[in-house]
């Protein structure tokens, strides 16, 4: 089984696919930007949980949990789980061109962190392992010792609050 209180320092952080896609669509949906991009729709409105990956994750991933609440978030839960914390390149995020159009024209560059329902994979592996990690899967960051989350931009360390989709907010 994939559990969330595996993760050790020094481990990789990796999710899959594209992140902050059904954020995105979410705020389309809602008329909040003016961007139109069909597949941020279809993924907010359709999301296709990575089943076939996770299968292949066994035995090769320490942690893992999928993104329905944000990659901050749920990689929180495995940072809680696992008494560590974690270091990510913002650069690193794998992000569509239209998600990264809507951080750098909104100034949002958190927006692809906290946004929910990608239901993408978010796991970490030890670096010896990532050879035999599946397609689609992009390396963020690393685990630390430190407790809490810290992001990598623009040659600037942020802490970030681990929070992502606040359901009754």
């Amino acid at each position: 089984a994939l559990r969330r209180c595996g993760a050790k320092p020094g481990d990789l952080v990796y999710v899959t696919g594209c992140v902050g896609e059904a954020g995105l669509g979410l705020k389309m949906r809602q008329g909040m930007v003016d961007i139109s991009d069909t597949a941020a729709l279809h993924h907010f409105e359709r999301p296709e949980p990575r089943i076939d990956i996770g299968l292949a994750l066994r035995g090769i991933a320490t942690a893992c949990i999928d993104v329905s609440d944000g990659v901050a978030a749920d990689l929180g839960h495995i940072l809680e789980q696992s008494a560590v914390g974690a270091t990510l390149d913002w650069q690193a995020l794998p992000l569509s061109d239209a998600v990264r159009r809507y951080c750098l024209d909104h100034d949002d560059w958190r927006m692809p962190l906290v946004s929910g329902d990608d239901y993408e994979l978010c796991f970490t592996v030890p670096p010896d392992h990532a050879a035999f990690l599946p397609p689609d899967c992009h390396c963020i960051g690393r685990i630390d010792a430190e407790a809490g989350l810290r992001i990598r931009r623009d040659g600037q360390l942020h802490t970030l609050e681990i929070k992502g989709y606040e359901h009754f907010s």
